[in-house]
């Protein structure tokens, strides 16, 4: 399970501010937000390392690793949002890992997080190696065991056709 701490861990943000930049000073930081416990903690963080400046427009110059909270909107150029933590940590809270919920926005596209959250507790089943591993695992159970030896099973095409009903991404399953 991923919790918050790797959640985090490797989405970091480089704060300059427009000032600086616009008087040609790239001056900054990289920050990890895993350094971090809230959104209050980082945003004083930010004031401290530009304490030079009376009211600093913060700048995120750049920032690493936070595919999913940038997909989800809450990141961006000169953008972080005061809920990334409280995502972060709903994140956490789930019991399934960050790629998950990657694997979820690749099959559905951009939502914002309380449908990403619903349909991952939802609709998740679970990570195979392939759509023939994933029918053959949702059509076991009703499969006779004394099925006759003649029949055989194109579990290809039944795959196939099976996956008209499922999104994958990236090996993990989800119920349209």
């Amino acid at each position: 399970m991923t919790n918050l701490q790797n959640c985090l861990d490797s989405c970091s943000i480089y704060v300059g501010t427009y000032q600086k930049y616009n008087n040609g000073s790239l001056y900054g930081k990289w920050l990890n937000l895993a350094d971090y416990s809230s959104y209050d903690e980082l945003l004083e963080a930010m004031y401290e390392l530009h304490k030079d400046e009376n009211e600093p427009e913060f700048m995120l110059q750049d920032h690493e690793h936070c595919e999913i909270f940038e997909k989800l909107g809450l990141i961006g150029e000169s953008y972080l949002s005061d809920e990334i933590f409280e995502i972060a940590e709903q994140i956490n809270d789930s019991g399934y890992d960050i790629e998950v919920f990657e694997a979820y926005i690749d099959c559905i596209g951009k939502v914002d997080f309380n449908s990403l959250y619903d349909g991952v507790i939802n609709c998740y089943i679970g990570e195979y190696s392939d759509d023939e591993t994933f029918a053959q695992y949702l059509l076991e159970e009703s499969i006779p065991e004394t099925l006759p030896n003649y029949i055989y099973i194109d579990w290809e095409s039944t795959a196939r056709n099976l996956m008209f009903d499922y999104y994958s991404s990236d090996g993990h399953y989800f119920r349209a």
